[in-house]
């Protein structure tokens, strides 16, 4: 159960995305968001023909490259997307409809730490989106951001979250590649929604 003090996210306030066509859902769900280039995703895609992911890029440059790269590879269990996550999250999944989600280096906005995700009311409700027994995974190269994002997690969210170093080898995107080739420490968490977990967006939905 989350905080009932949390300032509440408010969904209804939230217009589509430009150009939005609602994607069909195919199980087993899985999202990423700030895909990037598309590293992870056209990886993830490649090794698990039997898993579905909805990979989000709001970076022009960066999801053109990413959507050239998916069009040549033909891989029909990617969806790449060009849009600011939160709308579209709100306007094209229904409850409990993932199986994961990836936030893989997210910026960690250090002038404005209340747009990082896990202090962000927006998090309740992508709680809401995931399935009882999804794994949410968060990768970043910053040592108090995971920190932060794990005490939030135990507090705020009431989840038990998993903290571990990432290996030495690990290549799931370009700036995983970058930071392990400098010789830094990236960290992971990795966070389980436990059977029974009750959000305020559990029943909301778009018609």
């Amino acid at each position: 159960m989350t905080d009932v003090n949390l300032r509440q996210f408010k969904p209804e306030k939230l217009f589509a995305p430009r150009g939005f066509t609602k994607p069909e859902i195919k199980a087993p769900q899985y999202l990423e968001i700030g895909a990037g280039r598309g590293k992870h995703a056209l990886m993830f895609a490649q090794e698990n023909p039997d898993k579905n992911l909805i990979a989000i890029e709001r970076t022009r440059n960066k999801f053109n490259d990413f959507a050239d790269k998916a069009e040549q590879l033909s891989l029909r269990n990617l969806l790449a997307v060009h849009a600011d996550a939160i709308p579209w999250v709100v306007h094209a999944l229904p409850p409990k409809s993932l199986a994961g989600v990836f936030l893989l280096y997210p910026n960690p906005e250090p002038k404005n730490p209340s747009q990082r995700w896990f202090n962000m009311p927006f998090f309740e409700f992508l709680l809401s989106r995931m399935q009882d027994g999804a794994k949410l995974t968060l990768a970043t190269n910053i040592q108090t951001y995971i920190e932060e994002a794990e005490q939030q997690s135990k507090e705020l969210w009431q989840l038990s979250p998993a903290v571990f170093e990432v290996d030495k080898g690990s290549q799931r995107t370009h700036f995983e590649v970058k930071y392990l080739a400098r010789g830094e420490t990236c960290w992971q968490m990795e966070l389980v929604k436990p059977d029974g977990y009750q959000t305020r967006f559990d029943e909301w939905g778009v018609d």
